[in-house]
C-alpha cells in the first residue's frame, strides 16, 4: 500500500526562509533586546543575516556539515537564530534545550542527539556543562554566546568572516530540527521536525492570519525550544518581515509589553487568566463608583460583542474603562493566538469583549506544531478551531464506547514528523499511514468534530482515569477550572481507582491578602495561614460553586489538601511549557492524598 507523498511550495526549507526575508525585508527590525537601561535595542534582517554567514563559515571550519548536531541551552535571543540558521546552512541539524532545564536533562540531550558543537548563554551555564566534554564522546567543542574571548560565539563568527563559505540548501525532507519533548511522562523525546514540516505549517498559519504583514511586532516570552514558539513566532515572523521583541524574564512582562507595544503576540491562556484574575481583584479592591463602572462597562462590552449594537453607553464606558485596560497591553495589541490549553469560554469572551481578542489553536511537537487553528476570519469560542491547510482531522471513535461522538484525535498532513529520534517502538505506537490522507499521528488527545468542522477536545487519555463507579474522569479539565478562582494559584485532581476524587491545592497567597484582613486573620508563613480553617472553608466554597456549574458530581473533589509550594520547573513538577508532571506530582504526594482516603475508612 503506497501512502501519498506531499509536495512542498518554495521556500521549502528554512535556509532559504531566511535569505528571503533578508532580501524582501533587510532594513526592518528583526529583534529587540533590554539593555542595562531598561530600553530596547533593536537590530534589522540584513545585520542578523550577515551574522548567521560569519557563524555558518565559522562553524564549517570545526568540520559541521550534513546531519550533524549543534546544540544550544538559551532562552530567546538574537544569537539563536544565528546558530539554527547558521547550522542548517550545512545541512546540520539543530538542537534547543531550555536554560531552566536539570543538569540531568542537558546531558541527556547532548549524548541523545551526538552533539558535536554546543552554544550556550553565560559563563554560569558553562560552569555546569563544561565537563559534558570529557564525558561525552561526540561533544567535540562548547561555546559561550554572552562575553569575550576564544571560547565565545563571537570568536566563531569572526573566524567565519575570514573563512566564508556558501550556503548548502536542505531538501524538504532533510531533519532542521530535533526537538526534545517535556517528558511529562518518562525520559525526553527526540523529535525529528523536517524543513518541510516546518515550512509547511509556517505557511499554514500565515494562511489563517493573512493580515500579517511587516508592521506587525510581538513579544516574544514563550520559547523557542518548544515548537509552537519556534514555528508560530520565529519561522512565521520571517515569512512577513515582523518584528520580535524578547521579554526579559516573567516578573517584567508588565513593563516589556508597554515598552514593545506588541500588535499581536502568540501566548498562552495561562497568561491571560493571570491577567483576568488580577483585574477582576483590583476592582473588587476598590469597590464602590469604581467596582460599578468597571462592571458595567464588562456588561455593555459584552452586549456588544454578542450583538454588535454598542451604542453611547458602550462608547463612553469604553473610553473611561476599558481602553485604560487595553492600554495596559501596550495599546495596540489587536489579537491574540493560544495554545497549549483551552482557553476557559468565559475569559475567552472577556477579551474578545475588551477588543483583545484570544483565538484557541491546538496541536503537538509531533506536528510541527499546528492542526487546528481558530482565527480571525472564523472561530467559535470554546473550540480549537479547524484544520489547517493540508491537514484532516479523523476521530477514532474505537477508544470510547459511549454515544458522544467522541474518540482518539488523529491528524494528517505535511506537518507530521518523521519519527522519534532512536525510538523505533515509540515511533511505531503514535504514527499511521492512509493512502489517500498521507502520515498521521495518533494525538492521545479526546475530542470530536462538530457539524461546522470545529474540533472540541474533551480530555486526554494518557491522563484519564476510572473511578470505582466506572465513571472515566480527565483530571485536566477540572484542574485548569478550579485554577480560575483567583485565590488559587495551582490545582491536581487525583482519583484514580477510588470511590471519589480529591485535590491538591496550591493557594494564591498574594490574592488572599485582601481577604486576611477582612477576616482579622494575622500574617503568617504560607504553612501556617494554609492551615487556618475560615481560609480552607471559604476556597472549598468557591471551588464547589465553581465546578458545579461544569461538571458532573462524581468529578467534584470531595476533599482537599492545602500546600504552601506551587508546582515549578525548577522542583520539577512542571514541564517547560507549564504542563503539570502528573508522575512528579503523585509521587511526592502519594502519601498525604491516601491519608484522605484512608481517614474515612477508619
Amino acid at each position: 500500500m503506497k501512502t501519498k507523498k506531499w509536495t512542498y511550495d518554495k521556500p521549502d526549507n528554512l535556509v532559504e526562509l531566511m535569505e528571503q526575508a533578508v532580501t524582501k525585508f533587510g532594513d526592518n527590525r528583526l529583534f529587540g533586546t533590554k539593555n542595562t537601561q531598561g530600553d530596547y535595542e533593536w537590530v534589522t534582517y540584513r545585520e542578523v543575516g550577515e551574522r548567521i554567514n560569519n557563524l555558518r563559515g565559522g562553524l564549517a571550519t570545526l568540520g559541521i556539515g550534513k546531519d550533524d548536531a549543534v546544540g544550544i541551552i538559551a532562552n530567546n535571543r538574537t544569537e539563536w537564530l544565528i546558530g539554527e540558521n547558521a547550522t542548517q546552512g550545512l545541512l546540520g541539524r539543530w538542537v534547543p534545550m531550555y536554560e531552566s532545564e536539570l543538569r540531568a536533562v542537558w546531558m541527556y540531550i547532548v549524548k541523545d542527539a551526538k552533539i558535536k558543537v554546543l552554544f550556550v548563554s553565560k559563563p554560569e551555564i558553562y560552569e555546569k556543562v563544561k565537563d559534558f566534554i570529557e564525558k561525552i564522546k561526540t561533544l567535540e567543542k562548547i561555546f559561550i554566546i554572552e562575553g569575550e574571548g576564544p571560547h565565545t560565539m563571537a570568536a566563531l563568527e569572526k573566524i567565519g568572516k575570514e573563512n566564508p563559505i556558501k550556503t548548502r540548501y536542505p531538501s524538504p525532507d532533510h531533519i532542521a530540527v530535533l526537538l526534545y519533548t517535556s517528558g511529562t511522562t518518562g525520559e525526553p523525546k527526540g523529535v525529528l521536525l523536517s524543513h518541510g514540516n516546518l515550512t509547511v505549517n509556517c505557511k499554514a498559519g500565515y494562511d489563517k492570519f493573512p493580515e500579517l504583514n511587516e508592521e506587525q511586532v510581538s513579544l516574544s516570552h514563550l520559547p523557542w525550544a518548544h515548537s509552537y514558539g519556534l514555528t508560530a513566532e520565529l519561522h512565521n515572523w520571517l515569512q512577513f518581515g515582523g518584528s520580535i521583541g524578547f521579554v526579559e524574564s516573567r516578573e517584567t512582562f508588565p513593563d516589556d509589553i508597554l515598552k514593545v507595544r506588541p500588535t499581536s503576540l502568540i501566548s498562552v491562556p495561562s497568561v491571560f487568566n493571570k491577567i483576568y484574575n488580577k483585574i477582576h481583584l483590583m476592582m473588587n479592591e476598590k469597590g464602590g463608583v469604581t467596582l460599578k463602572l468597571f462592571n458595567a462597562a464588562v456588561k455593555a462590552a459584552k452586549k456588544k460583542y454578542l450583538t454588535g449594537k454598542g451604542g453611547f453607553k458602550y462608547k463612553l464606558l469604553d473610553k473611561i474603562v476599558l481602553s485604560k485596560i487595553r492600554s495596559k497591553f501596550g495599546g495596540r495589541l489587536k489579537f491574540s493566538v493560544t495554545a497549549s490549553a483551552k482557553m476557559n469560554i468565559e475569559i475567552a469572551t472577556f477579551f474578545f469583549s475588551l477588543g483583545i481578542p484570544c483565538y484557541d489553536c491546538y496541536g503537538l511537537t509531533e506536528t510541527s506544531p499546528a492542526i487546528t487553528m481558530n482565527c480571525t476570519s472564523e472561530y467559535k469560542l470554546g473550540t480549537i478551531g479547524k484544520p489547517v491547510m493540508k491537514t484532516t482531522v479523523v476521530i477514532d471513535k474505537s477508544r470510547v464506547d459511549d454515544e458522544s461522538g467522541e474518540g482518539e484525535i488523529i491528524a494528517y498532513g505535511p506537518q507530521v514528523m518523521h519519527g522519534y529520534h532512536n525510538k523505533p517502538k515509540k515511533t511505531k505506537e503514535v504514527m499511521v499511514e492512509d493512502p489517500e490522507l498521507g502520515k498521521g499521528i495518533r494525538t492521545g488527545d479526546r475530542g470530536k468534530l462538530d457539524e461546522d468542522g470545529y474540533l472540541w477536545i474533551t480530555g486526554r487519555f494518557k491522563e484519564e482515569y476510572k473511578l470505582l463507579n466506572g465513571k472515566y474522569v480527565c483530571p485536566a479539565e477540572i484542574e485548569e477550572s478550579i485554577k480560575l478562582i483567583p485565590y488559587i494559584t495551582n490545582a491536581f485532581v487525583y482519583g484514580d481507582g477510588k470511590e471519589y476524587n480529591v485535590a491538591l491545592i496550591v493557594p494564591d497567597f498574594n490574592a488572599l491578602e485582601s481577604l486576611f484582613k477582612t477576616m482579622d486573620i494575622v500574617s503568617g508563613t504560607p504553612k501556617e495561614l494554609i492551615k487556618v480553617k475560615r481560609i480552607q472553608d471559604l476556597i472549598n466554597i468557591e471551588i464547589k460553586n465553581r465546578l458545579e456549574k461544569s461538571f458532573a458530581h462524581y468529578e467534584i473533589p470531595r476533599k482537599y489538601i492545602y500546600i504552601d509550594k506551587d508546582f515549578t520547573i525548577e522542583n520539577g513538577m512542571l514541564t517547560q511549557t507549564l504542563k503539570v508532571k502528573r508522575e512528579k506530582v503523585l509521587k511526592t504526594y502519594w502519601e498525604e492524598l491516601e491519608k484522605l482516603y484512608a481517614a474515612e475508612e477508619t
